[in-house]
């Protein structure tokens, strides 16, 4: 199945995904056919829940395999929330090994999360922020860095190197929103859920050849 392809791991948000791209006339398929992962032009890997589960479904589908060989042949791969989290090599949550592509672990935000007021931050981190970028990445292109993005997660992604740091936004802490490896980019927050921005940085991605200098 040649073009853009949605990861289907039973990890919810699929749909929107694929409207989002709709509006920018980018035509897209949805599936948990590993084959069919295989022949994409490019993949787009999103998702909602739990990390533990997730891995379950992918490993029963061989979708986890088929994953790890298409980074490896060079497709470009977009990471979105939960998807951005399963690609590091463990989690916090549930205690689990995950896909391993990029070398670090996924972590919990502290229970006792405070603003710079010393106020007391719910968890899970939901609503919009800024993402301040660390490296300049084809995925950014055109968007304002001032523009903010719609996150929801308890969990957050910490490479091991910080090469792998493209992106960074504040909540309590400073924590990684936007990692890429080679043919890999991924984002801790929501650009089906993001307005214009969303829509541009899915529309870059779409038009990425997979390499960054």
């Amino acid at each position: 199945m040649k073009g853009v392809v949605i990861v289907d791991y039973e990890a919810g948000n699929l749909t929107s995904v694929q409207r989002a791209l709709n509006r920018v006339n980018i035509k897209s398929y949805i599936t948990s056919n590993p084959t069919y992962i295989l022949e994409a032009e490019r993949i787009i890997f999103p998702g909602v829940g739990a990390a533990g589960k997730a891995m379950q479904v992918l490993k029963k589908f061989g979708i986890d395999k088929a994953l790890r060989t298409a980074f490896t042949k060079g497709t470009p791969i977009l990471g979105i929330c939960l998807g951005t989290q399963i690609i590091m090599e463990r989690s916090e949550e549930d205690d689990g090994e995950c896909l391993g592509i990029v070398p670090g672990e996924v972590k919990r935000f502290p229970e006792d999360l405070k603003d710079q007021d010393g106020q007391k931050l719910k968890v899970p981190h939901m609503g919009w922020n800024r993402v301040i970028q660390k490296k300049k990445h084809p995925i950014f292109d055109g968007i304002d860095p001032e523009h903010e993005f719609y996150f929801v997660h308890s969990y957050y992604p910490c490479p091991r190197q910080e090469e792998y740091i493209i992106g960074e936004t504040e909540y309590g802490i400073v924590f990684c929103s936007v990692l890429g490896k080679e043919n890999l980019i991924a984002v801790q927050f929501h650009p089906e859920k993001s307005g214009r921005p969303g829509l541009r940085l899915l529309q870059n991605f779409c038009n990425w050849d997979g390499r960054y200098a």
